[in-house]
């Protein structure tokens, strides 16, 4: 089978490459497009390392194949920070302490991202269902919750004070 040009929108950037049949999401941005925050875990989509955005939901990159999204617009670890400025929720997780090993962070922060961005005042449980397909084998998940939840109040205290 042929290779296939594939457009998409990253990180608000449009990016164009040619893929392989039966390339992955996720190893398209790895290897074409030298994103590398997004993790292989699993490959079966279920422990959420490689988690991003696309078209505002959260899915797990290793099972998307690429040629099914052409056009679509997908969110990275790599697009949160705004230059050199984390966002909220990055700054929230690195004073929290929110992170051991850091596998798991770049799936925890996209979740946390796209509830963020539908429920920008979201409660404990709320946290905790939009976590629920992230795994994390070294924290008990209370940091984690708490630094969202912190980064929440930051960002709604930084959209209030732009909006002053």
């Amino acid at each position: 089978m042929a290779s296939t040009i594939v457009q998409l929108t990253v990180n608000g950037q449009d990016a164009e490459f040619l893929a392989k049949p039966g390339t992955t999401l996720l190893m398209a941005l790895r290897e074409n497009l030298g994103l590398t925050a997004a993790k292989r875990g699993c490959a079966q989509g279920t422990c959420g390392t490689c988690d991003v955005i696309v078209d505002g939901r959260v899915v797990p990159s290793c099972l998307i194949p690429v040629e099914t999204i052409v056009g679509a617009a997908v969110e990275t670890l790599e697009g949160l920070a705004d230059g050199n400025a984390l966002s909220p929720l990055q700054a929230a997780f690195v004073e929290g302490f929110a992170t051991q090993c850091g596998f798991c962070t770049p799936g925890m922060l996209m979740s946390a991202t796209a509830l963020l961005a539908e429920n920008p005042a979201p409660t404990r449980g709320d946290v905790v269902r939009a976590i629920s397909g992230n795994v994390c084998r070294c924290t008990g998940y209370e940091a984690i919750v708490d630094a969202i939840l912190d980064g929440a109040a930051r960002a709604r205290a930084a959209s209030t004070a732009a909006a002053d």
